[in-house]
């Protein structure tokens, strides 16, 4: 089956590479605002009896989400035979319960709609914490690729005698993860807390370390605060300023500013959101995840 690559606002230079990667089209839509907000999507592209791989991510989704649905929607009017969302970024994954009585389970909500506009779905390391995998939310075929490898050789080349660093406890599975693939070390800052506003950070075997430099990594780096806090500990604790690393670059708000005045070293993203700081590129794991989705 022809495939033909189509690019949401933002995404063309992800979209050229998946598509050299498919040996497929990559075609741009036209897309503006009305005066009063709404949106208007074109194709000029013929569709017809194609697999089509809409590539959007979805930070920000509030901006964006009526128009994916719209683009959808046209394609299949326009014959597609398969609709697939790229989306490297999945929006949408914070509220996964219901915490007080009247919420919305966004989670749910959204993945119900985008499932009626969608015959399949992709992304990177979407961030699953009551939920199992993806199949709990999406009831279309869907597949994850996973950026830690990609961050491990990233690590491996970029940074001398490196030390990962995870900021608590609930981090010391990713971090081990990518620092086994990396064969490099790494350690998990040990909370002590006396009091309910008084809590001792302190970095383990900190006199062993001094000659390292910190890495730290996250899958998400939204507002920064974890990181930032983490960086003050480690330049109290005496070690050199570290290394930013994240899967997600989100940078809410001054988010990014405000991490680069903590004293990091560099702050180094994938390119599931574009971003200054993208330096990891996830094009190879999204051809894998979706040649393996249109072979099923």
């Amino acid at each position: 089956m022809t495939k033909l690559v189509v690019s949401m606002p933002g995404s063309g230079l992800l979209a050229d590479r998946l598509a050299a990667g498919l040996c497929a089209e990559h075609a741009e839509p036209r897309t503006r605002r009305f005066p009063d907000g709404e949106s208007y999507v074109r194709l000029d592209t013929d569709c017809e009896n194609k697999d089509l791989i809409v590539v959007g991510s979805l930070d920000r989704p509030d901006e964006k989400f009526l128009q994916l649905i719209f683009l959808c929607d046209l394609l299949r009017e326009l014959g597609a035979a398969r609709v697939v969302l790229c989306a490297p970024y999945l929006a949408y994954m914070r509220q996964d319960k219901r915490f007080r009585a009247g919420e919305a389970v966004t989670s749910q909500s959204f993945a119900r709609i985008l499932c009626r506009a969608v015959d399949g779905l992709v992304t990177v390391d979407p961030h699953l914490h009551r939920y199992r995998n993806l199949g709990d939310l999406y009831n279309v075929p869907t597949r994850v690729g996973h950026a830690a490898g990609l961050i491990a050789d990233w690590i491996k080349t970029e940074v001398r005698r490196p030390l990962l660093v995870g900021p608590d406890s609930e981090s010391e599975q990713w971090v081990a993860d990518v620092a086994a693939r990396a064969g490099v070390p790494h350690i998990v800052l040990e909370k002590t807390r006396r009091g309910d506003r008084d809590v001792e950070v302190s970095v383990p075997e900190v006199e062993r370390w001094r000659d390292h430099r910190p890495v730290l990594v996250d899958d998400i780096i939204s507002t920064a605060g974890t990181m930032i806090e983490t960086v003050r500990h480690l330049g109290a604790a005496g070690l050199s300023a570290p290394m930013c690393v994240g899967v997600h670059g989100v940078f809410a708000d001054d988010a990014h500013g405000e991490l680069l005045g903590a004293g990091v070293q560099g702050i180094v993203t994938t390119n599931t959101i574009a971003h200054e700081t993208n330096g990891i590129d996830v094009s190879g794991i999204l051809i894998e995840a979706l040649d393996d989705l249109f072979g099923e």
